[in-house]
């Protein structure tokens, strides 16, 4: 691992067919890595790549990838590992999206019960424990829907977007995935009813730091002994 490379850096949008034409931010990692051109090092855990290479392309601009991609590389590389460990990253993707990313939004949507409801599910939370707290705050998000609906887009593609469902998303939980982004989008459309993006910009700021700390707690996890 060179860090010293990372000055040099700046990240872009999309895969690229060499380092000259550009890097995105796992192109970036294989660099840093000392690995052949790649968007998928295999020095990552799969999972993670997901993760980033989507949020590296949701994001609205190179200078949001360098600010908010560029520090976590480091942490990224020598982070392959077992099928279980990708198993429990997937889980804290999963738990990290119903019970921090989609109450974030309601309660920018004024709907701090629903919020409250679905952070404090328990860390045993099933799936049919989880899906009447998503699809109740769906249907409150809803009825405050309005009309503001591309700033409330933007916002939320900033924060972190469907990043999380991509990389975490599996079959079993098809139906809680679908209640939880209802939720999400419904919130943060009815957030933007009367708001510019300014005032959407708290949620989005605190919600990138999360997905920030996001990443460096799963790249933390360890196999299991």
């Amino acid at each position: 691992m060179n860090l010293e490379l990372l000055e040099r850096v700046h990240l872009s949008l999309g895969a690229h067919e060499s380092r000259e034409r550009g890097m995105c931010v796992m192109e970036a990692t294989a660099y840093i890595a000392g690995r052949a051109h790649t968007d998928r090092p295999p020095c990552v855990c799969p999972v993670l790549t997901t993760f980033m290479i989507r949020w590296n392309d949701d994001l609205p601009n190179d200078a949001e990838r360098d600010r908010l991609l560029k520090p976590l590389i480091p942490v990224l590389i020598e982070t392959r590992g077992s099928a279980s460990l990708e198993r429990r990253r997937r889980e804290m993707i999963e738990r990290w999206f119903y019970t921090i990313f989609v109450p974030a939004w309601l309660d920018a949507a004024s709907l701090a019960a629903e919020a409250t409801a679905l952070r404090a599910a328990p860390a045993d939370c099933a799936l049919s424990d989880f899906l009447p707290l998503l699809q109740n705050a769906a249907g409150a998000a809803r009825k405050s829907c309005c009309a503001a609906r591309d700033a409330a887009t933007d916002a939320a593609r900033a924060a972190a977007t469907d990043a999380a469902r991509t990389a975490a998303s599996a079959a079993a939980w098809a139906a809680a995935w679908d209640a939880a982004w209802a939720a999400a989008w419904a919130a943060a459309w009815a957030a933007a009813r009367d708001a510019a993006w300014e005032k959407l910009a708290p949620t989005v700021s605190a919600l990138q730091a999360a997905t920030q700390q996001l990443v460096r707690n799963l790249c933390a996890l360890k196999e299991a002994a």
